[in-house]
């Protein structure tokens, strides 16, 4: 019988260390994913701060940077492989490898019934929400298993546990993001890598503005919610911190729903309000 797998040793003042970590972050320049980078950085992570447009990186590089941290920017399309690569081989070229990798990015350009959307739409986010997650974590795995193990997070939605009349492609690839971080915990538990993902609620960002300011939406899910409220990027942060770091060392093919209570059920007396 061969040995069994012992686990790293994490003492209670580290168990969210980050030092001498990396991290890359996609769609890190605003929202979840720039609070995610900035928390990263905070716990010690050198982070590669990744989205499309490479000023508004710079500007997450700089904050970090005011603070003590270590950072650096990164163009990337995540729908083009050959971009993801070029995040990836700039990441290790700079610090050696790659420990943790994030995937936030996402897009949602249909709002509506799925029987309305065009297929090269819906071919499209599953390519960009789904395939591109994929092919990052693949692409970073032969890094993280020869530094003996790693951490992979991808940005869920609670959309991914239920059916929406009108954002119902955007839950399909959600749901399918679930799926794949089971298979990348099966398939790369046994050399350490990790895989989970984070399942937001409504969470006051760019991305998801369409929702939060339509007053009717607003005013519906902060009266159902058990909490009363959306959430707010930082609050998605800390979940990506502990996913990353020792504390969250056990866990694997799992997903944090972090979402207020919206999915444990209607607030109580909210039929009342």
């Amino acid at each position: 019988m061969p040995p069994a797998a012992t686990a790293p040793a994490a003492s209670a003042a580290n168990l969210f260390d980050l030092s001498g970590k990396t991290a890359i972050v996609t769609g890190g320049s605003r929202g979840i994913g720039r609070a995610i980078c900035e928390r990263l950085a905070q716990h010690g992570a050198k982070v590669a701060v990744s989205s499309r447009k490479l000023a508004a990186c710079q500007e997450v590089v700089d904050g970090i940077a005011a603070r003590g941290g270590e950072a650096f920017a990164v163009a990337c399309n995540i729908g083009r492989k050959p971009e993801l690569q070029a995040l990836v081989d700039a990441t290790v070229e700079r610090w050696g490898g790659v420990d943790v990798l994030v995937c936030n990015a996402a897009i949602n350009p249909h709002f509506g019934p799925a029987m309305t959307m065009e297929d090269e739409v819906f071919d499209k986010m599953m390519a960009t929400n789904v395939k591109s997650n994929m092919w990052l974590a693949h692409m970073c795995i032969p890094s993280m298993e020869g530094r003996g193990g790693g951490s992979i997070v991808i940005v869920s939605s609670i959309g991914g546990y239920r059916g929406s009349a009108m954002l119902g492609a955007y839950a399909i690839t959600k749901a399918a993001d679930l799926q794949l971080a089971r298979n990348l915990a099966v398939e790369w538990g046994p050399k350490n890598i990790r895989a989970n993902c984070i399942s937001p609620g409504l969470v006051r960002t760019d991305f998801a503005r369409a929702l939060w300011e339509n007053p009717d939406t607003y005013s519906k899910r902060t009266r159902e919610t058990p909490l009363k409220r959306i959430g707010e990027p930082d609050e998605i942060a800390g979940a990506a911190v502990f996913l990353a770091a020792p504390a969250g060392s056990f866990m694997t093919g799992q997903s944090i729903v972090v979402d207020g209570g919206t999915l444990a059920g209607v607030a109580a007396g909210a039929d009342d309000d």
